[in-house]
């Protein structure tokens, strides 16, 4: 049985609607990422499924039971913010245990809970301070043990590191990772990182204008993204989109630039397509075109360069190489198999 079911749910505030025909099934124990651009309704979605927002249309199912009619305490779930949402002026153990108390907990369970809690998170130590003495990295572990303490059947997460510095983030995606690692909780994540989705994630779900575009494990949406949307949003760099034509068997752009082509690919002279090649799958010092460097971007690791050819201008991502220049000409090869064409009108996959 799927730990969290979720069927036909849609949510319309007014005549705008924000949600529609949204059909997930979440397996126990499974880490599921929601992810997508700014008012896609990810955060509207979790919060219905946490009770905190009622859905307009359709059915969600917790445990095989449906919830749609049951408050957010009964639930069984529990959920860390973005904003961590500490009482400022109780102490980490306070604030922790504060759900336990209401619920009338035996305080020896109490103490244990923390105790226990505590330890997973590294928090022994902070356990008398107050919010305003600790960090923001230390507030969000935190958030995490109050939800930690309560032993609940799901964990849901609305954009809980968004909060911190890129180096804090990292470390704290880390951490929440061995978390679910360790608990083996169901747990629902919403970001519109798509690095954090493909980190965290056995499976990501990607939201667009209120509906899925594609669900799948990160790989599977990294090699084989359904549409457009799907295959400009995840990875980084963004891959590269060319708009052109199929034309005696290879591919021409708009410029007039040659590509070539996977084998094997029944496609239709004339016909209008998406050439798309992540900046990865390009190599410098190949025969597939000439190319010269705009705009070098060292990461430590790589070199992001942004190269023109045939009037089009496409990133590459090249390792142990050595340092590149603007103006410099290069020749381009392109990783042929792991090309992508798009229908150029409906913008789905065609290989």
């Amino acid at each position: 049985m799927s730990a969290i079911e979720i069927e036909q749910l849609g949510k319309s505030f007014g005549a705008v609607e924000v949600l529609r025909d949204v059909n997930i099934e979440i397996a126990s124990g499974e880490f599921v990422v929601l992810v997508g651009p700014s008012g896609c309704g990810k955060s509207t979605l979790l919060r219905m499924i946490a009770g905190l927002e009622e859905q307009t249309t359709g059915e969600i199912r917790i445990g095989g039971r449906v919830v749609d009619e049951m408050p957010a305490k009964s639930r069984d779930i529990a959920m860390v913010f973005q904003s961590y949402a500490l009482y400022p002026h109780m102490s980490v153990a306070d604030n922790m245990s504060f759900a336990l108390r209401l619920a009338k907990v035996p305080r020896e369970e109490i103490v244990s809970r923390v105790k226990a809690a505590a330890e997973i998170l590294g928090l022994q130590d902070l356990l008398g301070r107050m919010p305003r003495q600790l960090s923001g990295g230390q507030r969000q572990r935190v958030a995490m043990g109050r939800a930690i303490v309560r032993a609940p059947s799901a964990f849901l997460f609305d954009e809980p590191l968004s909060n911190l510095d890129a180096k804090l983030r990292v470390k704290m995606r880390a951490e929440i990772k061995k978390l679910h690692q360790r608990l083996g909780r169901t747990s629902i994540y919403v970001t519109h990182d798509q690095t954090e989705a493909m980190t965290l994630a056995d499976r990501i779900v990607v939201l667009n204008k209120g509906r899925i575009e594609q669900i799948g494990t990160p790989s599977e949406l990294y090699e084989n993204p359904a549409n457009l949307f799907v295959a400009s949003f995840i990875g980084s760099p963004e891959m590269n989109l060319i708009k052109g034509r199929i034309d005696n068997g290879a591919f021409t752009a708009a410029g007039g630039l040659h590509l070539p082509l996977p084998k094997d690919m029944e496609l239709r002279a004339g016909e209008d397509v998406i050439y798309g090649v992540r900046p990865q799958h390009l190599a410098i010092g190949g025969q597939h075109a000439k190319a010269t460097v705009q705009v070098v971007e060292p990461t430590g690791e790589a070199q992001e360069l942004t190269l023109r050819t045939g009037g089009i201008e496409l990133v590459a991502e090249v390792r142990d190489q050595p340092p590149f220049k603007p103006d410099q000409e290069v020749g381009l090869g392109i990783m042929v198999s792991r090309v992508h064409l798009f229908d150029a009108l409906s913008g789905i996959r065609i290989n």
